[in-house]
């Protein structure tokens, strides 16, 4: 991939660096970028330091802005070429030029944050002058904000590879310059992983090749552009899951030896947040529309996908209205479990499986938000704990089943 490169004061090398993936964000990408330039100075001011804005070739003019905003900090601007979209692939850029660079330590975030402060660079980034390699953030987020990392990303990563790490796709992250290396290493990459993928891909890796990972309390709520699971989800869905999904089939082995989550090193102060996080509206009428359309949709699929007795519940769901819709934990994981196990068999088209999540998807929030409508932020995330560790009860389900079907498989492939 050619990559476009604008580095108008020659920077040949940095200790730390500041990256910020774009796509259209010139009306957002001035302020992280100030930010970023006055929490390096601040926090950092004996290191060489660099902002690298990682862009798509955006047509908006995110490159002026990105260019002409005032830092004490040089910048440098990289793009992939023209037509050539994906977070992932702006990472990628970043990772080739964290080791070109000879980088210590990488820290990112989001174009569009509104809370980002100086302190978010520091957190971030100190514990990778620290013999840490991996970096994931603890802030308040609105209750319905980040509906994917709460229902299917952290508790599926927690449960499977043990450790905690409550924003695996949160978007902020720091890394060393030795993790950089290890992923351009890494063997798997898809369409999937060069675009929304490539957050879950992160920290899974770094996870799952044992490279020290901590989490740090960044103390300002995020704020930035909130959507509404309701709504149409874009490739966002789809890329995270197959992602993820690829991720369990490589690292079986692992994941099956895994028996308990353990907390990660945390760094910060985890003082009470007095800001509010923005609020995150749900229509909840178009979530219970997705669920029971589903079953028309897809209901031949999911009689495949998933079995007797759980299925038994699933269409006692049915007859319930749209206030009063709620399914127990453990069902959810156990349908998570078996659209992994129906991945993994491949038998239908991998993306047409995944399609077919989204209504259950829409059912579990739905489910979360008619039990937490009248919860606190506080109050919510201890609720959020208790599913969890419901997951974790059910991970035997999981192993259970995922080797009863690699029997059948692989007597079909035999007598084949």
């Amino acid at each position: 991939m050619d990559v476009i490169v604008e580095n108008p004061d020659h920077v040949k090398d940095a200790d730390i660096i500041v990256g910020i993936p774009s796509y259209n964000e010139a009306d957002s990408i001035a302020f992280p970028t100030d930010i970023a330039s006055k929490g390096l100075v601040t926090f950092f001011p004996e290191y060489k330091s660099v902002i690298i804005n990682v862009d798509n070739y955006s047509p908006d003019g995110t490159k002026d802005v990105f260019l002409t905003t005032p830092t004490k900090v040089p910048k440098i601007y990289i793009s992939t070429p023209e037509g050539v979209k994906g977070k992932g692939n702006n990472f990628l850029n970043l990772f080739e030029a964290a080791v070109e660079l000879g980088a210590q330590a990488v820290v990112v975030v989001d174009a569009d944050l509104k809370s980002i402060t100086p302190q978010w660079i520091q957190y971030l980034g100190e514990p990778l002058f620290r013999d840490f390699n991996y970096v994931t953030p603890i802030y308040v987020r609105h209750k319905y904000d980040g509906s994917i990392t709460n229902h299917i990303a952290y508790p599926l990563l927690r449960t499977l590879y043990g450790l905690r790490v409550r924003q695996p796709i949160g978007g902020d992250f720091g890394f060393s310059g030795r993790m950089a290396r290890a992923f351009l290493a890494e063997k798997l990459w898809s369409d999937m992983i060069a675009n929304f993928g490539i957050d879950i891909w992160m920290t899974t890796i770094a996870i799952a090749r044992r490279f020290k990972v901590c989490q740090t309390f960044l103390g300002s709520p995020k704020t930035h552009r909130t959507k509404d699971p309701a709504k149409d989800l874009g490739p966002m869905f789809s890329q995270v899951v197959m992602t993820f999904f690829d991720l369990l089939i490589d690292f079986e082995y692992l994941w099956k030896d895994t028996k308990e989550s353990w907390p990660s090193s945390i760094f910060g102060f985890g003082l009470g947040v007095d800001e509010k996080p923005p609020t995150v509206n749900v229509n909840t009428e178009a979530l219970y529309k997705s669920f029971i359309s589903g079953f028309k949709r897809y209901g031949t699929l999911w009689r495949k996908i998933i079995p007797e007795a759980e299925w038994i519940e699933i269409d006692k769901t049915k007859k319930m209205t749209e206030k009063q819709f709620y399914y127990p934990s453990d069902l959810w994981a156990r349908i998570l479990f078996n659209f992994a196990i129906a991945y993994r068999n491949n038998e239908t088209p991998r993306k047409k499986i995944v399609e077919a999540m989204i209504p259950f998807y829409h059912s579990r929030i739905l489910s979360f938000v008619n039990r937490t409508s009248h919860m606190g932020t506080k109050e919510c995330e201890e609720y959020l704990e208790s599913i969890i560790r419901i997951f974790e009860k059910e991970k035997y389900y999981l192993i259970k089943r995922w080797d009863e079907d690699q029997k059948k498989l692989g007597h079909l492939l035999l007598n084949s």
